[in-house]
């Protein structure tokens, strides 16, 4: 009786561990998915704040890199000049000239840039063989390729109006560019996704140095994430910092995106990322390859900050409230 019972006993405790083995693993997925959804939520809010603060800086960006003639007539010769004249010439309203398809964007773009990071991040940990450092620089170039596939098309609409200096227009212009893009090339890199491998380069790498800079510098000024998440000046300064280095490393890709999606013609002079650096090269020298880079950075420094703090305290407050 007593056999019977002892077995019986480890039956049942058998069985009651394995559906809590059970539980626990179906509650690890919930706690995954529901990170998830926090991870997509604070990324896509922590990106129409950024774009919405900063969309000034990235049209005279833009201006500055399409143009390549010196003996133009209508070349901005400065930052100052860029900014007055588009002000006398356009209005303050062309300073948001092309911001709907970023702001439609922005918000999947920056859900997946965090989301697929922190996927990429986790699997890469796993990994002990790879450093903690390469893990990071690895996961944001990856989830920089990923990010471009979502926002070329709404960048090729977005530098096509830029590049236009007629005065502002009703921003429906946009939806019209895009039937444009579309009827003239289709829905292929001869259309709508038109520099799709230049912007892969361009997010690519700016992800892998940003993450990796921000991420694998914590480690070092802080003693635990605790201490960190106290610190915003630390907070702040490391993710400015990430953003103005990660300018310097894409400034060449940029560049040649801008090229490719402002030309109109089919058999344009520029055609892929790597041959039309090489053209900006051969004709314009080296700095050419760093046109727009202050208004760049001015632009992405202060922005990265903006994004990775939005992001954290955003993912925080939803971890804290809603978990």
């Amino acid at each position: 009786m007593t056999i019977k019972f002892c077995f019986t006993v480890g039956i049942l405790l058998k069985r009651t561990f394995i559906v809590l083995c059970h539980l626990q693993r179906t509650f690890l997925r919930m706690g995954k998915i529901k990170d998830g959804v926090f991870q997509i939520a604070a990324g896509g809010s922590a990106g129409f704040l950024e774009v919405c603060l900063m969309q000034p800086l990235d049209l005279v960006k833009t201006r500055f890199q399409v143009q390549s003639s010196v003996a133009d007539q209508t070349r901005y010769k400065s930052l100052v000049d860029c900014f007055l004249r588009i002000y006398r010439q356009e209005g303050g309203l062309a300073f948001y000239k092309g911001i709907l398809p970023p702001i439609i964007a922005e918000t999947p773009k920056r859900a997946v840039k965090f989301f697929t990071f922190e996927q990429y991040r986790s699997i890469f940990a796993e990994c002990k063989s790879i450093n903690p450092a390469c893990g990071y620089s690895l996961a944001g170039l990856l989830c920089g390729v990923t990010e471009a596939m979502v926002v070329n098309p709404f960048e090729a609409v977005k530098v096509r109006l830029q590049v236009d200096r007629q005065a502002s227009v009703l921003e429906q212009s946009t939806f019209a560019m895009a039937r444009q893009l579309i009827k003239q090339g289709g829905l292929g890199t001869n259309g709508i996704n038109r520099g799709l491998s230049a912007t892969m380069w361009r997010n690519g790498i700016w992800n892998m140095v940003y993450f990796g800079f921000y991420h694998s510098t914590k480690s070092y000024v802080a003693s635990s994430d605790s201490e960190l998440k106290h610190n915003l000046p630390i907070r702040i300064a490391l993710s400015f910092t990430a953003g103005c280095l990660a300018c310097i490393a894409n400034t060449p890709f940029d560049v040649a995106k801008s090229r490719i999606q402002a030309s109109i013609q089919t058999r344009a002079k520029y055609r892929s990322c790597l041959q039309s650096i090489a053209v900006i090269y051969r004709e314009e020298g080296l700095l050419a390859l760093y046109r727009g880079l202050l208004p760049k950075i001015m632009r992405l420094g202060p922005g990265g900050a903006i994004l990775m703090i939005a992001y954290e305290h955003i993912f925080e407050f939803l971890k804290s409230n809603f978990d």
